[in-house]
């Protein structure tokens, strides 16, 4: 596999994952919005489901929110520079093109 067809791979794969990060953070902010101080929260602690403080959730929530911002913050940043390296890679090797075919046409005398 080429280094380009690499680099292409990963950047479909990082792709992947931001956009997962991107549909877990949106679910997360909607379903806290939306409850109401009767409501119920619960915490699945194994395979049990233990009642928990709504100010404790939503604490909990807000801490899991920074986490999931700080992976997309990096894996942005990923995805530049994966796009840098592609485009440098994709560069190069139409470098190599014109240099080829300059080597192979005629010298004029």
């Amino acid at each position: 596999m080429s280094s380009a067809a690499a680099l292409e791979a990963k950047l479909q794969a990082t792709s992947g994952a931001f956009t997962k990060l991107e549909n877990d953070y949106a679910r997360a902010v909607e379903e806290l919005a939306n409850l109401k101080p009767e409501n119920t929260v619960y915490k699945q602690v194994g395979p049990v489901l233990l009642k928990q403080d709504q100010d404790e959730a939503r604490g909990n929530v807000d801490k899991r929110l920074e986490w999931i911002e700080g992976e997309i913050k990096r894996t942005e940043a990923n995805l530049k520079d994966l796009e840098t390296k592609l485009e440098s890679k994709k560069m190069e090797g139409q470098y190599q093109q014109q240099l080829q075919a300059a080597g192979a046409a005629p010298v004029a005398a």
